[in-house]
């Protein structure tokens, strides 16, 4: 991999541009100054974002749709028998993957904060983003979702700090040599990918001594402890536990917001009441805090970062209410612990009714979790089900959603995004929160609900 290739290259093309780890690193680099093309099969919100920068995106995926680039970035759900990759080869165009990207441009900044783990990224490196711009230190970002305080999900700093989410998916995160690494939590996604629990800590342990000064870890978190273990670095704890560095006491809810107080060894922070709900949120607020005060943040702009916080895009958005009182909100949750922890947090909001219509991700983890996923939307009061979204798979498996609602009494499997809108709309009541789960395209039944239910 040619480090200095940014150098001497102009115009550079994304296959696959609007994905969420994609799009942010687009929107850097146009305001850099490079000139972008772009293809994608799935017209989006995002792809009309990246439209609006004056960006040409093509639909669909052609040879002819390269042009004259002198860089080509894929995303990992790209294969090699992609036509855009073929003409790249036969052109002898460079070709890189989004997270070779990421590593050169994280490359740049001296003080790179990166943020992994199986859930949580997008939400903590958004609340780690607002601390920093809320303390003045300018950072550079790349976000997986669109944090409103910026108006999407990258700015780019005049300074050396940038924040940024490290994925592990296909071992993403080491292209990353961070100066800081937060690790979140370690649970079992990807297992197509990494087979054994054993291995994906194997590959969080990697990620851990790939970075340069200090760990900020989950101290309650067993997989986590295992990563870390054989570290010199420094390190730094939060969790719930009174032996981490970072925790939170004092917790309640009220006026549907999280209160509880930060204390840092031992001794009281900040206060904050949290406009998004569920404890895991917690644990995001502290692992942000804990970056965010390595990075040079006060506690004054700590606390009102984190006040100030309002969530960001599709993690527990509220999109709107229709006209007979039904609340419609859209998450990104995809796998089964996530949707544990936002149904368990949706429930004590005070709604009559908790709806999950849930698109599932690829059918590999369907197959693979199946249980956890009947386990987890069983907390809901109603299961609405769309087909599982393939990806960048085929179904060898012969999974179907129909498996999954088989397994979850009362629950109900839709063809397309129309039936489901008018499925949900027929039967919600006043009082009801509806919530679209799925790192797909299913906000679009959302967003259909509110156009119909207006």
């Amino acid at each position: 991999m040619d480090e200095t290739i940014l150098q001497h290259v102009k115009h550079i093309h994304f296959i696959g541009i609007g994905g969420s780890g994609m799009s942010p690193l687009a929107g850097i680099l146009h305001q850099e100054g490079f000139i972008l093309t772009g293809s994608d099969n799935n017209e989006t919100d995002t792809l009309n974002w990246i439209r609006h920068l004056g960006i040409q995106v093509y639909m669909g995926h052609k040879a002819e749709n390269i042009g004259n680039a002198e860089m080509v970035v894929y995303t990992a759900a790209v294969h090699e028998d992609n036509p855009e990759m073929q003409a790249a080869h036969e052109k002898g165009v460079p070709l890189y993957s989004r997270a070779e990207l990421l590593g050169l441009l994280s490359r740049h900044y001296q003080d790179t904060i990166a943020v992994s783990g199986t859930h949580g990224k997008t939400t903590t490196t958004s609340m780690l983003t607002q601390i920093l711009l809320t303390a003045d230190l300018d950072p550079t970002a790349v976000i997986g979702g669109k944090l409103p305080l910026i108006g999407g999900g990258f700015r780019v700093g005049k300074t050396d700090l940038m924040a940024c989410e490290a994925c592990e998916f296909q071992d993403s995160f080491l292209t990353l040599h961070p100066a800081v690494a937060v690790i979140l939590n370690i649970d079992n996604d990807h297992m197509e990918y990494f087979k054994t629990m054993d291995n994906l800590i194997a590959h969080f342990s990697q990620f851990a001594s790939q970075t340069r000064r200090t760990l900020v870890y989950n101290g309650d978190d067993a997989n986590t402890l295992k990563a870390v273990a054989n570290s010199s670095l420094k390190k730094v704890t939060f969790g719930f536990d009174p032996s981490n560095q970072y925790t939170a006491i004092n917790i309640g809810v009220a006026n549907h917001h999280l209160h509880f107080d930060i204390l840092r060894d031992g001794q009281k922070i900040a206060h904050v009441a949290l406009k998004i709900p569920g404890k895991h949120n917690i644990l995001n607020a502290l692992a942000a805090c804990a970056a965010a005060s390595i990075a040079g943040a006060s506690d004054t702009a700590i606390e009102k970062g984190l006040n100030d916080f309002s969530g960001a895009g599709r993690r527990f958005e509220v999109l709107g209410q229709t006209s007979n009182g039904v609340t419609i909100a859209d998450d990104y949750a995809h796998h089964p612990t996530e949707l544990e922890a936002t149904l368990k947090a949706s429930q004590e909001l005070g709604y009559k009714n908790v709806w999950a219509v849930f698109q599932p991700f690829t059918f590999s983890r369907t197959a693979m979790l199946l249980d956890d996923f009947a386990a987890a939307l069983k907390l809901a009061d109603r299961v609405v089900l769309a087909p599982i979204m393939g990806s960048r798979e085929v179904n060898t498996l012969g999974i179907r959603s129909e498996d999954l609602a088989a397994k979850i009494p009362g629950s109900v499997c839709k063809p397309d995004f129309d039936a489901i809108a008018n499925y949900v709309l027929a039967h919600a009541k006043e009082h009801d929160l509806v919530m679209t789960f799925g790192c797909g395209d299913i906000y679009k039944a959302a967003k259909k609900m509110l156009q119909i239910g207006k």
